[in-house]
């Protein structure tokens, strides 16, 4: 394992303390102040090895270097192996258990730009504890995730690595799965006996986090070289930051891992539409024209939610999640728009890179899944979007109904919040920060929709 020198007392840490300007959070005093024993110039490879070697790789093993999963011919019982795995996980189950779960990804690809990036030890990078939520996840992709963490994260900043489970009920991810990472030392499983979704899985992990920054993945992952540290030291820059890995695809039939290209990349960021739906679009041309180069982070609208880094203490100033929201859906919404509103900015690190397998379709079901989804952005809505919140109920019957009937619970904590923090209004999210949102009439909408209602 490698050590920095005397890294745990290197950095003195002071709490985020709100600052009084209207919607600005601003921090008094920085959050990473070098303390007498900090050290001069750049970290060493030495310094940044990571907590584990990876074993010596066979580069004709199947998926070896991300290439794809290639079998030829397969038996009945493999083809009953296959469908029966992928019914199960929506992508090919049977091509993941046969990579190996300690894959390496071959040369480092990334842009020139990347590779020469340096990290400063003062004021020094954060330590960060890696949370994963699962259910009923595939071992092969599930015990991947957490080796491609332990062979690229550098052992001084990694404090832990937390296993949160979302109640699963397959075998594999009980016993079996506890005696298996008491090998691995900083790895812990902790569990929700009771199955209440991710939002609720996550603020479990937060609860028991120890790093200073929380770095949050999806279960189904795999960590490019060199990922972690450019999402840290943007958070040393800019500790109202929340940051956002460049997330490549995973192919789900094959597990081909999508490398980066050495090239300029003709990069996407997150948006929404008045469906409250996350989409991907491409950066417009006022944002490319404001990167110098390829380290520059990517300003975005929105973000996935999935995977992410930022600040432990930032985060629960802010408000953590929406204690209050069910099992999953629009929390990255709310995210996006609260921490925008109140001083905060969303951001993609371009040199950051993790593969993630994308579904087709969620293999998990929950009761009344779309109108819990629908419940959860009605709350967002009704907290954050100010009257823009009509178009939403315009085009979302269900949204309106729901809004009627007052079933979206009380959101009077989460209003205190924004008040508490002097948020700025969302007709000044959509001038500033997303003004090439398509803009409906929201006079005209409110009013048809008033009136249909007292009608």
């Amino acid at each position: 394992m490698a050590t920095s020198p005397d890294h745990s007392r290197r950095l003195a840490r002071e709490p985020l303390k709100l600052n009084s300007a209207r919607g600005v959070v601003r921090l008094k005093g920085s959050t990473l102040r070098p303390s007498p024993n900090c050290q001069p110039g750049l970290y060493t490879e030495e310094e940044l090895k990571p907590h584990l070697q990876r074993p010596l790789q066979d580069p004709m093993a199947p998926g070896a270097d991300g290439k794809p999963f290639v079998l030829h011919r397969m038996s009945l019982k493999e083809r009953k192996e296959y469908s029966h795995g992928f019914m199960k996980n929506q992508f090919n189950q049977f091509a993941s258990d046969h990579i190996s779960l300690h894959r390496d990804l071959g040369k480092d690809t990334r842009h020139p730009d990347c590779l020469k990036q340096t990290f400063q030890r003062c004021p020094g990078l954060p330590t960060t504890s890696v949370i994963i939520v699962f259910h009923n996840e595939a071992w092969s992709t599930l015990l991947r995730t957490v080796y491609s963490v332990l062979h690229t994260a550098p052992a001084a900043l990694l404090t832990e690595v937390l296993l949160v489970d979302d109640a699963s009920t397959d075998d594999h991810l009980k016993t079996r799965l506890d005696n298996y990472v008491r090998q691995l030392n900083i790895v812990r499983v902790l569990r929700q006996r009771e199955r209440k979704g991710l939002i609720t899985a996550r603020l479990l992990g937060v609860q028991a986090a120890r790093g200073e920054v929380l770095t949050f993945l999806d279960s189904h992952c795999e960590c490019f070289p060199g990922w972690l540290e450019p999402l840290l030291a943007r958070i040393v820059e800019q500790p109202t930051a929340v940051v956002s890995p460049r997330i490549t695809s995973i192919d789900r039939f094959n597990l081909k891992f999508h490398k980066p290209v050495p090239e300029p990349y003709h990069y996407s960021r997150g948006k929404f539409d008045w469906k409250l739906k996350f989409g991907w679009e491409a950066i417009p041309s006022r944002e490319r024209k404001r990167r110098k180069n390829e380290t520059y982070p990517v300003r975005t609208p929105t973000i996935a939610g999935g995977l992410f880094s930022v600040s432990k203490s930032y985060f629960e100033l802010i408000g953590s999640y929406d204690d209050q929201m069910e099992f999953w859906g629009g929390e990255n919404l709310e995210m996006s728009f609260r921490v925008w509103q109140c001083g905060g900015q969303l951001e993609i690190i371009p040199c950051s890179v993790v593969g993630h397998i994308f579904r087709k379709n969620s293999p998990h079901t929950y009761p009344n899944r779309s109108s819990i989804i629908t419940r959860n952005l009605v709350r967002l809505a009704e907290v954050w979007m100010d009257d823009y919140k009509w178009i939403f109920y315009h085009t979302n019957t269900r949204a309106a109904s729901i809004f009627e009937k007052s079933a979206f619970g009380d959101v009077t904590e989460r209003r205190k919040l924004r008040e508490r923090l002097k948020c700025r209004s969302f007709s000044w999210y959509l001038k500033n920060i997303y003004p090439e949102a398509y803009m409906p009439d929201i006079s005209a909408v409110k009013y048809g929709w008033v009136n249909d209602f007292n009608n």
